[in-house]
């Protein structure tokens, strides 16, 4: 649009309201773009001050005369069905409410941030993704109060870092994007083009509906289906257990992320896909499969965050929440479980998909 509008013989200019710098404004020492986290987020930061934003105007200039209906004359919201009633439950949409997070957040939860946010079952991150992706609030104005924050609470600051790295991701993600535009629908590393990807219809339709047999997967997805939101720990659990587990294409899931996400940005749902498949940018090592089980065990000991969303496990003792299969039978009766009825047995086991899983990535390496 920019180049059009040049070439038109307008003057055009643009400003960063939806990141913290330009794609372009980032290079390497050698002028090149980054294709590295960390050494990006260096250069990044080292930008700092940034520029604080600007007071909201007092009032705007508008056109005036043009004929103009009323949003809610359109009906557009979903009736029959009406399958939003859990999107309006967990969000309330607007500039306000986005600014009423971030207070909140920077009130609190932030200061225990850096270590609670891989706890699904509590309320330890910041949830603005929705509110960034839609532009209710920019990441300049999350910087400058999270800066704030750490100055008004110096043992805080350590978390207000973490968190401010995560920003720096969301940056991070849109330079890719902006420099290898591809990287939306092609792998980033071109011998994943040979990976052996599974055409299997019906176990993509079972990860879909959190039928997997593994809770802390299943519940990943509940959550989703049901509020348009997975906590971002549950996320990489259940990419990598399509992708890993499953042997399906990373962009099906990216796809149904897009689907169903109420933040579902196209660069950093993208990249962060290719990140869990090993193909990407800075990716996550190709051995680095994640035992759902364990995961589940390590980040939600007492299946707090599991009972929320699978109901029909919620009675079912924390020693065997995310391995019902392997509770005793007076157990699972107990609590009213019925593996292959009202809860699915494991499509796959892990120790079998693991072994599979990396010889197919042998097999592209030895072939690459």
């Amino acid at each position: 649009m920019k180049a059009s509008l040049a070439a038109a013989a307008f003057e055009v200019a643009s400003f960063a309201a939806s990141l913290l710098a330009e794609p372009w404004e980032v290079r390497t020492g050698g002028g090149t773009p980054f294709k590295v986290f960390t050494p990006f987020w260096r250069a990044l930061a080292s930008r700092a001050p940034m520029p604080a934003p600007l007071p909201a105007p007092k009032r705007l200039k508008t056109l005036v005369g043009i004929a103009s209906e009323n949003l809610g004359a359109w009906n557009l919201r979903p009736a029959k069905p009406d399958w939003a009633g859990g999107l309006r439950a967990a969000w309330t949409p607007g500039e306000r409410p986005a600014a009423k997070r971030l207070a909140a957040f920077l009130d609190g939860a932030v200061r225990a941030y850096g270590e609670a946010r891989n706890i699904p079952a509590i309320d330890a991150t910041s949830r603005l993704s929705p509110y960034l992706h839609w532009g209710e609030i920019s990441p300049r104005q999350i910087w400058s109060s999270a800066e704030a924050a750490a100055i008004a609470h110096p043992e805080a600051a350590s978390s207000v870092s973490a968190f401010l790295r995560e920003l720096g991701w969301r940056d991070f993600a849109h330079h890719l994007l902006f420099h290898w535009p591809e990287i939306a629908t092609e792998n980033w590393k071109s011998e994943f083009d040979a990976f052996p990807w599974a055409d299997n219809d019906a176990a993509f339709r079972h990860w879909t509906r959190g039928e997997t047999g593994y809770p802390i997967v299943d519940a990943g997805m509940r959550e989703l289906w049901t509020t348009g939101f997975m906590h971002n720990r549950v996320r990489m659990i259940a990419a990598s257990f399509l992708v890993k587990h499953l042997l399906i294409d990373w962009r099906r899931g990216a796809a149904w992320f897009e689907d169903t996400l109420v933040d579902a940005d196209l660069a950093v749902n993208r990249t962060s896909w290719q990140w869990v498949a090993g193909s990407g940018a800075d990716a996550a090592p190709y051995f680095r499969i994640f035992n759902p089980v364990l995961q589940g065990e390590k980040f939600d000991p007492e299946g707090a965050y599991v009972r929320a969303h699978l109901p029909e496990l919620a009675a079912l003792d924390a020693h065997y929440i995310h391995k019902p299969w392997a509770a005793p039978p007076e157990a699972l009766a107990k609590a009213g479980v019925v593996l292959g009825g009202n809860y699915p047995q494991p499509m796959i086991d892990h120790a079998k998909a693991r072994a599979r899983a990396l010889a197919a990535y042998a097999e592209i390496r030895q072939s690459g």
